[in-house]
């Protein structure tokens, strides 16, 4: 069962890129007293996520942020130094990369999708949340494309 409005966002540990190496973050540290957009992908590095996704928040950062969020986070089925270098890559400073190594948080979101087919394994769908305070106020998801999760959909439900 997928989350949904209304929903208390799920207690978790997955890891960040910091300065020594891969650190521990707890969902409840990310998200407690605080409003957040968080979006999913399917993958670093991939064409959809990284020509048109992560940028769209790259460049709407100072704009979702002016209108009351206290952070911004990408999450992926893929490692912290994955997640570090990618968000280098794209200038992603003012966006928190979310390793879900394991895809932990894509199973207890409910959006896991197995593309084992294509030779990609178990991943998260698209997706893209505003979580107040770990209840979650709007849940969109995209099957294909990036238009129901987008920096520009989001920043209009805001």
């Amino acid at each position: 069962m997928s989350l949904k409005t209304g929903d208390t966002f799920p207690s978790l540990t997955l890891k960040i890129l910091g300065d020594k190496g891969p650190e521990d973050v707890t969902t409840d540290s990310l998200l407690s007293g605080k409003k957040v957009v968080l979006f999913a992908v399917p993958g670093a590095f991939t064409p959809g996520c990284s020509n048109t996704h992560l940028p769209g928040f790259v460049m709407k950062a100072d704009e979702i942020k002016a209108r009351g969020v206290d952070s911004i986070i990408c999450t992926a089925v893929n490692d912290a130094f994955v997640m570090g270098a990618w968000g280098k890559a794209q200038n992603a400073d003012e966006i928190i990369m979310l390793a879900d190594g394991l895809g932990e948080l894509a199973k207890a979101a409910g959006l896991d999708q197995d593309l084992s087919a294509a030779g990609l394994g178990v991943r998260s769908q698209r997706y893209a949340m505003i979580i107040n305070d770990r209840k979650i106020e709007l849940v969109n998801v995209d099957a294909k494309g990036v238009d129901k999760t987008s920096a520009e959909t989001l920043l209009a439900a805001l």
